[in-house]
């Protein structure tokens, strides 16, 4: 009995020992997040290993690009009360896309418009699951979160003072969505950037397609040309910004891989 519970917890040592070599290889030479970095007006918060955009809609109210992976979204709290604001300030989350490190806050804002794309509903609220290498493997409940508005690839909404366009880019999951924020361009983890400032794919271990993640991310940077859309800066979910307009996306789509 006792043998086979050491082998039992040899196993798990392996499976857990492996599994954290995975994840450092998949983050390794990552720019890092800077907490409070400023993105045209917008402050980006870091929550752990992946950050929350927070863009003022007026004095009293505000908007976020996801809403962390804290389920008491203590990062976030801090902010809005570095601002004076409580959670019913929160007016607006704009969702990236439905894993649980980019929603675990939002039943903290029960005033908030949730937003996501159709395709990424039933992800969010937890009726479907992921499809990817690793995250087939987490199971599928409930979240509480319910999406009380979608939007498709293309649409433009306002909040406040800010033009927000919607873009569809599925491949880490199907319903990905990136925000242009004015001119700061929200990807989720649709994609990073390395520690020398390139633009680099998701993850595949944590994404349902890495080839349909790249022809996403080309096509988004066509359009992005073909419709003359002001960039500025680039905003990813797990790595720092660049601010150097859209090159780094243009190097990406231009290179092949």
């Amino acid at each position: 009995m006792k043998r086979g519970l050491k082998i039992v917890g040899a196993l798990v040592a392996v499976i857990v020992v492996a599994v954290v070599a995975l994840l450092a290889a998949t983050f390794m030479g990552r720019q890092s997040i800077t907490d409070g970095a400023d993105a045209g007006g917008i402050r980006i918060v870091k929550d752990g290993i992946v950050s929350v955009g927070v863009i003022p809609v007026s004095d009293t109210e505000v908007a976020l690009v996801d809403a962390g992976n804290d389920k008491s979204a203590a990062a976030i709290l801090a902010e809005l009360s570095r601002r004076h604001l409580g959670p019913d300030a929160v007016t607006t989350i704009l969702i990236t896309h439905g894993h649980p490190d980019h929603t675990g806050g939002v039943l903290m804002f029960p005033k908030a418009q949730v937003i996501s794309l159709d395709a990424e509903k039933a992800l969010v609220e937890g009726r479907a699951g992921a499809k990817g290498p690793l995250t087939r493997l987490f199971p599928v409940s409930p979240t509480g979160i319910t999406v009380t508005k979608t939007v498709a690839d293309g649409d433009t909404l306002m909040l406040g003072p800010h033009r927000v366009r919607v873009f569809a880019v599925p491949g880490h999951t199907q319903g990905s969505a990136a925000y242009l924020v004015d001119d700061v361009l929200f990807m989720g983890d649709a994609a990073d950037t390395t520690s020398d400032g390139r633009v680099i794919g998701s993850p595949w271990v944590f994404s349902d397609s890495q080839p349909q993640d790249r022809a996403s991310l080309v096509a988004l940077d066509e359009r992005l040309t073909r419709e003359n859309l002001p960039v500025k800066v680039i905003a990813f979910a797990h790595s720092g910004l660049l601010a150097n307009g859209r090159a780094p996306l243009d190097a990406y789509a231009a290179s092949g891989k």
